[in-house]
């Protein structure tokens, strides 16, 4: 307005609705050397995080910034998670799912379906922990019967011990009798969701939007092998490394040692995150 219209700071000012103070101002704060640029690298290694979680793995390497720093300078380098709109939920009233009360108090499993370049079909299991978050199995084959899945989740109760219960679909594979005598022998609670409600199962269909948007969007997969691979790469980047909002930033692994330590508090101490292998075929 002052330069086209000769109007003065004052007057324009007043028509626009701004404080002068605000027109006036000149930031103070020093620009801090190489944050730009790391930002455009962590944005390189993981193209579906936004600024928040970057914030978060900035801290952890030693950055003293906060989030809204981080913002700015998300905006300027013109970097966005693109997200597909959603469709329009129905507003019936939902009942909410019982929160689980500590780790393997309830695993939510699912399964996915991909293709390789050669055509074949690609069946993903998917298992989370309904606290921690915990990804304790995530593999991948042409075809998984009962008895592959569970052999898989016998490997994975090894390492993190037995589930008091377990929620899944009604799909065949957890309604066959092979899986229900597993579950028998175990001691294991077999909890079905009602047909036609997938959001009973919101930990698992939660989880395997981020296993899609994050890993099977992102890369082609040559073989079952090569998918296993990578599938094996970003599952112990997701345990170890990637921050999640429920668990205060933390990963699930830093959030378990928090809650087994002498206070049962979370800390903010994390492990340094590690780039993720560069030998995948991405995906455009």
């Amino acid at each position: 307005m002052c330069e086209e219209f000769g109007l003065s700071e004052r007057v324009a000012c007043d028509l626009a609705g701004q404080h002068r103070s605000v027109q006036q101002y000149t930031s103070i704060v020093e620009p801090i050397a190489g944050l730009t640029e790391r930002i455009l690298e962590l944005a390189a290694e993981r193209p579906r995080f936004g600024y928040r979680r970057l914030c978060i793995l900035l801290r952890r390497e030693g950055w003293k910034v906060n989030h809204k720093r981080v913002y700015r300078l998300y905006r300027e380098l013109r970097l966005k998670v693109h997200q597909k709109r959603r469709k329009r939920a129905a507003q019936a009233p939902r009942e909410a799912l019982p929160t689980a009360g500590a780790s393997n108090d309830c695993w939510s499993m699912d399964f996915l379906s991909d293709a390789m370049t050669d055509g074949r079909a690609l069946r993903v299991f998917a298992v989370v922990d309904d606290c921690s978050k915990l990804c304790p199995v995530l593999g991948c084959d042409v075809s998984l019967p009962a008895g592959r899945v569970t052999r898989m989740l016998d490997e994975a109760i090894e390492i993190h011990g037995t589930p008091r219960a377990i929620r899944t679909d009604n799909g065949p594979e957890f309604a066959s009798r092979a899986f229900d005598e597993w579950c028998y022998a175990r001691g294991i609670e077999h909890h079905f969701i009602r047909p036609g409600k997938p959001v009973e199962n919101a930990f698992a269909e939660s989880f395997n939007g981020r296993v899609r948007d994050e890993m099977l969007n992102q890369h082609c997969f040559t073989s079952v092998r090569h998918a296993q691979d990578l599938l094996d790469d970003w599952r112990a980047d997701y345990n170890a490394v990637r921050p999640h909002t429920s668990l205060g930033g933390l990963s699930p692994e830093s959030f378990l040692a928090a809650q087994s330590g002498p206070h049962g508090a979370p800390t903010e101490q994390q492990p340094v995150p590690v780039n993720l292998p560069q030998h995948a075929l991405v995906r455009t």
